[in-house]
């Protein structure tokens, strides 16, 4: 199999608060999208499940407790510095905690969709929170 046929895979939790969603933004040390924001997402890791990498992101990036759905809610195509990459949406809803950042994020908030659409350049995404908000 050629090497530009393989895919990243990425896993990213839409946590929703109160008919918010929680926003990241990437730390400007990234390697990828620096100072973007976006949910909490991760890649999957070589014989790791999608939904246990999901589980992991969010235990690493936010430490909260969440209610996440088994079933992924979409995956959409994407690319990472220029690979393509496979992102398999899951959606969560908060339970309890405070988040509490990784160093591969500068800042977060608590946003609406609206709010989520005015920050992130990542289309695919805004329309998924959107959606998972309306």
């Amino acid at each position: 199999m050629e090497e530009s046929t393989l895919y990243v895979v990425a896993v990213a939790a839409v946590i929703i608060k109160e008919g918010k969603v929680l926003a990241m933004r990437r730390a400007l040390t990234k390697d990828a999208g620096p100072g973007l924001w976006e949910t909490l997402s991760g890649r999957v890791q070589l014989g790791e499940e999608p939904f246990d990498a999901v589980k992991r992101e969010i235990a690493e990036e936010c430490s909260l407790e969440v209610r996440l759905e088994a079933n992924p809610y979409t995956v959409y195509q994407a690319s990472r510095l220029d690979k393509p990459m496979m992102v398999i949406i899951y959606r969560a809803e908060y339970l309890s905690g405070e988040v509490q950042m990784s160093e591969e994020h500068d800042a977060y908030a608590w946003l609406s969709a609206a709010e989520f659409a005015k920050r992130s350049s990542l289309q695919k995404l805004v329309d998924v929170v959107a959606e998972i908000l309306s």
